[in-house]
């Protein structure tokens, strides 16, 4: 009887701390955007309005180091848009190739999961005033999205799968190389590894990809538009006129002649129809419709050139770029006799190449890197400069027959879309639902 009376005092006495206990120290029930403010306390959080599947919606505003290896060299303001359903569910991470703008991306409605879409340091909104170059490196980027992401498992505990577009999809091999381990699975879409900062394999697709008629209409239209300058100059003014364009970091004159050149490559790239291209009874103003189209002039007006200024620098340092064959229309050029890419970064700047970059992260990608699923485009000009996982790698690279560089899993035959859903599955496991798309 005294075990029993003891027994009962002592869960009367329990009972009684834990009651105090509970009234002392009540329990704290965080909201989601408590939770992210305690993940980031020094960041700006907004809550925006969900679309489609999401049910919150906020920007982030980090300040982010300048130099993750020196923190006395201050912060830049770095935006985050940060989309969320379920904690437990896959969570896409964008890796921007430049500026963010908020939208759902095609695996983050495949996997109705979470999204983080990250902007590149110093583009965008996330620019400073001034920027310091030395600092708009690929490794610093690339510890941008590292710290970001492991903060982000505390609070999203189901699978991560990175993705990007183009040079979005190019941070997404580097982010692979970097720290291969970060998510479960990589998806980058159309995304080059170029070798130089000219490099050839994109003029070689040029002279081979489509047909020979095909090629040889690209090169009468680039002569055609050189031919009738003063009238195709008279269309550009007034078109610069109506959007409020000017030309003054390069003149009209230049940007007619980059445009010529570049030609070629735009028209491969964005799937340009072959029996679109205007000839010789074309006036002025429809063949400056179609370079436009195609390759559209405000590219080089005063304001894209002042915003693409910090890719320019990324090419010309580390990721490589494209050169121009003038040999179509050398006898009708005035201005760019000399046409180079280093016309289009910053002046006053140190643009030593890095060659060894970008072929340490070919190195790992095609040798190493698996559970990544490649999507390119055939005629796509980017896709000349696209990584090839050996045989002996864990990786898938599906590549639409005549495909652009907007080419997408959606593009694909339902069949192909089912393969692409059996390794997704495979590398993620059969826990995870996906989604199947509509074409």
């Amino acid at each position: 009887m005294k075990f029993y009376k003891s027994l009962l005092f002592f869960l009367a006495l329990s009972f009684s701390i834990i009651s105090c206990r509970v009234n002392l120290e009540p329990i704290e029930i965080l909201t989601f955007k408590q939770q992210l403010e305690k993940l980031f306390p020094k960041a700006e959080i907004t809550k925006l309005d969900p679309k489609d599947h999401f049910t919150k919606a906020f920007q982030i505003v980090l300040e982010q180091p300048l130099d993750h290896k020196n923190p006395n060299a201050g912060t830049f303001k770095h935006y985050v848009y940060l989309s969320h359903i379920d904690e437990a569910k896959p969570t896409v991470i964008i890796t921007e190739g430049y500026n963010a703008t908020p939208r759902t991306y095609e695996l983050s409605k495949i996997f109705k999961g979470n999204q983080v879409q990250v902007e590149y340091r110093f583009y965008g909104k996330s620019r400073p005033d001034s920027i310091q170059w030395q600092y708009l490196k690929n490794d610093q980027a690339i510890e941008d999205y590292h710290k970001l992401v492991n903060k982000l498992k505390r609070l999203y505990t189901g699978k991560w799968i990175s993705t990007g577009i183009s040079k979005g999809g190019e941070t997404v091999l580097i982010y692979k190389s970097k720290y291969p381990w970060d998510v479960d699975v990589a998806v980058p879409y159309v995304a080059p590894l170029i070798n130089t900062p000219e490099d050839i394999r994109t003029q070689e697709h040029i002279n081979t990809v489509g047909s020979d008629e095909c090629r040889l209409n690209i090169t009468k239209f680039q002569r055609l538009l050189l031919k009738n300058r003063k009238a195709v100059l008279n269309e550009i003014s007034k078109y610069a006129e109506e959007k409020n364009m000017s030309f003054t970091e390069l003149s009209a004159e230049e940007a007619l002649e980059y445009a010529t050149l570049e030609f070629p490559f735009s028209f491969w790239q964005w799937g340009g129809k072959c029996d679109e291209i205007p000839n010789e009874n074309a006036s002025p103003k429809q063949l400056f419709e179609y370079v436009n189209k195609i390759v559209g002039i405000s590219f080089y007006n005063d304001t894209t050139y002042y915003d693409l200024l910090p890719s320019y620098y990324q090419h010309m340092t580390e990721l490589g770029y494209y050169g121009f064959d003038t040999s179509p229309v050398k006898d009708l050029l005035k201005v760019v006799l000399k046409p180079t890419n280093l016309g289009f970064a910053p002046k006053n700047v140190d643009l030593s190449y890095n060659p060894n970059y970008i072929k340490n992260v070919r190195d790992f990608v095609e040798n190493k890197g698996k559970k990544i699923l490649y999507i390119y485009g055939e005629y796509d000009t980017w896709g000349a400069c696209a990584p090839t996982p050996k045989p002996h790698v864990d990786a898938l690279k599906m590549v639409l027959k005549k495909g652009s560089h907007s080419t997408r899993i959606k593009n694909f035959s339902s069949e192909d879309q089912q393969k692409i859903y059996n390794k997704l599955q495979s590398w993620l496991g059969y826990s995870v639902t996906i989604y199947p798309l509509n074409n």
